[in-house]
């Protein structure tokens, strides 16, 4: 169940990548780096379908990748690779793409972030869409370059290539593209990781614990401490819970232990048992 749940995200966040790059980059010439802004120079310069482009030079990649790399990259990016040429095929063949809006602004910053939403998604269930992601893993692996770095070079490089084929100001609106794609990836990504760290200083440990263990369904942990201003031993109990699991906690001790007090921190990540895997 685990692993359908995976690949149906890892679907969604594809989708919405192919809808980004069919309905506002390509109609308006942006290049936003990538292996798909080198199937949008090439398909200006031969008529080539975008989608075929793009699956081609992936699949090309993925060769080279797994006898430069290893199997470092799995079947979850080769999964996604072939879902976002086989979604462009379909959005180019069946829903003929028009230009939803002609202003390059507008496309520029809407196509960032439905792409980024789409990405992190990706990104998110430990899959990746190919590309320049594995010319920047090769580059590092040979250089004193970071994966970062390597990236930014890659898609700059195709950035170029587009000022060539389409003009100063849409290659420019191509670099606006890749450093927006890339901060509001980092974004998203730790919107969907984000949880609560929660201390609640408390008389009525018991009746907390127990509906953190029993009806939440999560894990905590009780702390020994005195109070400052009385000097009365009390119980601090520390979890951590998704937001929803919050407020529903926060509602129960405000009926039921009001005199409690709590302390509640944004964490961007917990990994372990019953959060994100260490893998």
């Amino acid at each position: 169940m685990k692993k359908i749940k995976e690949y149906l995200l890892i679907t969604i966040g594809i989708a919405l990548t192919a809808i980004a790059l069919e309905y506002f980059f390509f109609p308006n010439d942006i290049a936003s780096g990538g292996v798909s802004g080198i199937g949008l120079v090439v398909n200006s310069l031969t008529g080539i379908s975008t989608s075929i482009v793009v699956f081609v030079l992936n699949i090309l990649l993925f060769v080279v990748a797994f006898f430069v790399l290893g199997k470092s990259f799995g079947a979850k990016s080769i999964y996604a690779t072939i879902m976002l040429s086989v979604f462009m095929y379909i959005i180019e063949t069946f829903f003929t793409p028009g230009i939803l809006t002609e202003n390059l602004f507008l496309a520029s910053f809407f196509g960032s972030g439905i792409l980024a939403m789409g990405a992190a998604i990706v990104f998110n269930e430990g899959a990746s869409t190919g590309g320049t992601s594995i010319i920047a893993a090769i580059i590092s692996k040979y250089t004193a370059i970071g994966v970062g770095s390597a990236v930014l070079i890659t898609d700059s490089l195709v950035c170029l290539m587009a000022i060539g084929a389409f003009g100063v100001d849409k290659g420019l609106f191509g670099f606006f593209s890749v450093v927006m794609i890339g901060i509001l990836i980092d974004k998203f990504i730790d919107g969907f990781n984000t949880c609560k760290q929660v201390f609640i200083v408390t008389n009525k440990e018991k009746l907390v614990l127990e509906y953190i263990t029993k009806d939440i369904n999560r894990g905590c942990t009780v702390l020994n401490a005195q109070g400052g201003f009385t000097g009365s031993d009390v119980k601090i109990i520390y979890t951590v819970l998704d937001t929803k699991q919050f407020i529903t906690l926060k509602k129960f001790i405000k009926e039921k232990n009001p005199e409690a007090f709590i302390t509640v921190n944004e964490s961007a990540e917990v990994l372990g048992e019953g959060f994100k895997s260490y893998n």
